[in-house]
């Protein structure tokens, strides 16, 4: 009983206002959510892409961006991926009772990537992925690694990405998206056998 009232009591949002000469930036999560969304970065693809994350996540997310694009998509898709990470950072308090770990293989069609995560309050990013062709919509493809750093760092994740295989360049970013969303979604979940408790013999994560 005491552990189902400690979920039930917890309110596990996060929101962050991120103004620059650059971007200006509104996030809001919900890590206990449905997977809801409302996603405008200016970037389409970008949109579809955090799109999937928060539908496979079951993460809520608002995420609405102003950015410089008449200069290039880099800060946009920079601070896009700090504010989320900052946002979920915020969401998760303390982190206890969390998954922490998370991982996922993700098959679309003919790619397949794989995606291990643990929100140790350790930034670290492993990327071992690449297109063939320098855009996908208007997003430039050199960037979607870039994102993931950004994300990684802020929410104080140690991230691995790996594709294993895969030719359409579509099909291995959505699929990697797809994978990170799985992994973020073991990982954040409240574990009830836990009681409560940090996930580290540490008493604590991070730092």
């Amino acid at each position: 009983m005491a552990r189902r009232a400690y979920s039930a009591c917890l309110m596990r949002t996060g929101r962050i206002a991120r103004k620059t000469a650059e971007t200006d930036i509104l996030v809001e999560v919900n890590l206990d959510g449905s997977g809801s969304y409302e996603i405008s970065t200016g970037i389409g693809f970008l949109d579809h892409m955090i799109e999937q994350f928060s539908r496979h996540s079951l993460i809520d997310v608002t995420l609405k961006v102003d950015g410089d694009l008449h200069v290039d998509q880099h800060h946009t898709t920079e601070d896009s991926a700090i504010a989320l990470g900052q946002a979920i950072l915020d969401a998760l308090g303390d982190k206890a009772g969390i998954g922490r770990y998370g991982h996922a293989y993700s098959p679309m069609d003919e790619t397949l990537a794989r995606v291990a995560l643990d929100i140790s309050g350790r930034p670290y990013l492993v990327w071992k992925a690449a297109f063939t062709q320098e855009k996908l919509g208007e997003l430039d493809t050199e960037l979607v690694e870039h994102w993931f750093h950004s994300v990684a760092q802020a929410a104080g994740i140690t991230l691995h990405i790996e594709l294993l295989y895969g030719q359409n360049n579509h099909h291995v970013c959505e699929a990697i998206y797809k994978g990170f969303a799985r992994a973020m979604r073991s990982a954040v979940e409240l574990d009830p056998r836990k009681g409560g408790a940090v996930p580290s013999t540490k008493g604590r994560l991070g730092g």
